[in-house]
């Protein structure tokens, strides 16, 4: 069985009032995208998707290789 994990990170974070895509925001030590992406890779999924949007250029550089 094929095991693909999509990952939901473009909202904009309007109500937090930054230029900083919400994704990038941390919270204790790791932006919440590492978060979710450290929650995640222990599913061994075959493909993980980010969907990016506001700041993509910002998150692309976020990613792990």
């Amino acid at each position: 069985m094929h095991l693909a994990v999509i990952v939901l990170a473009a909202g904009k974070g309007t109500r937090m009032k930054s230029e900083l895509p919400k994704v990038l925001h941390r919270a204790v030590g790791r932006s919440l995208l590492g978060w979710v992406l450290a929650v995640v890779e222990p599913l061994e999924a075959d493909e993980t998707v980010v969907v990016i949007g506001h700041g993509a250029d910002a998150v692309v550089e976020a990613l792990p290789p």
